[in-house]
């Protein structure tokens, strides 16, 4: 059948498609569209296989990582872990989030346990990011019931119901979750509650926890539309997060109690031993984990503009998700003065694009595809994050940034948490101009930024879907 004989059992009297009659639908308007040619595809092939070029190309992409193929030749950055501004004590060891999406947690820790070597004169020390894991996957149980009974009248199959739905207890997280969780629970030394398997190996202790609370999410939906009295919804929701505690108790074993004391002896750098007793809460205090606040860089929203998220966090009646959203000078300026202050930075950014692992080097002209594939990728950052061809993938800590004659960033240093073998020993360095297309994020200390920025937190803020970009979790 014809490409006319098929648009003509949809047309109203035979009407011509061509015509600029706006009642017709836009595939009607289009007869120019038809599916593709199987025989117009492979002549196209033949075509490029005959330039040798082409088939270098083949050859070359067809048989490796072309990530890896079509890096420049004389790589960018590879050399180029010099800085002339850093933060006086970088954290030791480099730490290890293994096959889990613990990032958010690690770069926090990063940021915390520097202000506690200090405290305490420690050379290497770790937090336990498994305290707050624990933790975590508990409170974010609690915020998906809470949601599936805030959300009773919507429709399952509609938008939100069904995001709530998709991951109700990933790994990632946002800096308000870390505020969060600290500021119910403190932190203790990793010695104190190691990593267990499961808190390495995240997949099968997350996919028990989701089909049980996708199971009682319906259950709590029908009780809801039953008339279920409020006290009796609590005792039914209760007896669910009963299963979910014994769950990720027998996954991560049981935590130290937030409000008891514990004792943690240590060397200090003089190798005298020192012993420490208080409660995890009484331990975070060195933190300041309530003082900082998140600046973002979403140029699809106005500037100075506070933004939240709907139905995102972890701990139901905690403090909400919220940026402000601001110019990427003024974050990247931020970000400055942190550093010449002596502080490290949780940043957020999409960390798989045009970078290396191995080497450690995020660089906006690192992987030239448009050398190997002949493709030019044009999209600005508005439009990535409109499309969904971009959004926050992982969190980790600035430490270090080198400055040129007029103060202006050159590259930056990144303190990552995938062990000591990638990038640098840990490190990876990130051009300015990889900053400025693909960091989303930056949590700082309200001094290091004007009076009009600190006001836009005393804003309304305008709420963001759900599965809008800015929700994606590090």
């Amino acid at each position: 059948m014809t490409l006319d004989k098929r648009f003509d059992a949809v047309r109203i009297d035979n009407h011509d498609p061509s015509s600029s009659d706006p009642s017709l639908p836009p595939h009607v308007l289009s007869s120019s569209r038809e599916n593709i040619s199987g025989a117009a595809t492979e002549k196209y092939v033949q075509e490029l296989l005959r330039d040798p070029k082409h088939r270098l190309a083949l050859s070359a992409l067809s048989t490796a990582n072309p990530n890896t193929v079509l890096i420049k030749p004389t790589v960018p950055l590879r050399d180029a872990h010099t800085f002339n501004t850093a933060i006086p004590h970088e954290g030791s060891p480099i730490t290890n989030q293994r096959s889990t999406g613990r990032c958010w947690i690690f770069a926090a820790c990063n940021v915390f346990r520097i202000a506690i070597q200090q405290k305490y004169d420690i050379k290497a020390f770790e937090l336990s990011q498994s305290y707050l894991f624990y933790w975590d996957k508990i409170e974010k149980s609690n915020y998906f019931l809470e949601s599936i009974i805030d959300t009773a009248d919507d429709e399952v199959d509609g938008r939100l119901v069904k995001e709530l739905m998709t991951a109700p207890v990933g790994d990632g997280g946002q800096w308000d979750m870390i505020v969060n969780l600290v500021s119910k629970y403190g932190i203790v030394p990793q010695v104190l509650y190691p990593d267990s398997w499961n808190a390495q190996n995240s997949r099968t202790m997350n996919l028990l926890i989701t089909a049980k609370l996708r199971e009682n999410a319906l259950i709590l939906r029908e009780a809801v539309s039953a008339n279920t009295t409020a006290s009796k919804l609590t005792e039914l929701k209760e007896g669910m997060m009963q299963d979910i505690v014994r769950i990720v108790t027998f996954c991560l074993g049981p935590p130290p109690p937030a409000n008891e004391k514990f004792t943690w002896e240590f060397y200090d750098s003089a190798h005298k031993l020192q012993t420490v007793s208080m409660t995890p809460i009484e331990f975070a205090e060195s933190t300041h984990v309530k003082k900082f606040f998140s600046l973002v860089n979403d140029p699809r929203n106005e500037y100075n503009r506070l933004l939240t998220v709907d139905h995102l966090g972890n701990v139901w009646d905690g403090q909400p998700i919220t940026y402000v959203n601001v110019d990427k000078q003024v974050l990247k300026d931020a970000c400055i003065e942190m550093l010449k202050k002596g502080l490290p930075i949780f940043f957020g950014s999409d960390v798989g694009k045009q970078s290396d692992r191995d080497k450690g080097i995020m660089a906006t002209d690192l992987v030239d595809y448009e050398l190997g594939f002949n493709v030019k990728l044009g999209l600005n950052k508005a439009d990535r994050l409109r499309t969904g061809e971009s959004a926050m993938t992982h969190a980790m800590v600035l430490t270090a940034v080198h400055l040129d004659a007029n103060d202006k960033p050159v590259r930056w240093r990144v303190e990552n948490s995938w062990s000591e073998k990638s990038g640098s020993e840990g490190y990876f360095v990130m051009s300015d101009n990889w900053m400025d297309e693909f960091c989303y994020q930056a949590v700082i200390d309200p001094e290091v930024v004007s009076q009009e920025v600190r006001d836009v937190l005393q804003q309304k803020p305008k709420v963001l879907p759900l599965w809008d970009p800015m929700g994606a979790l590090a």
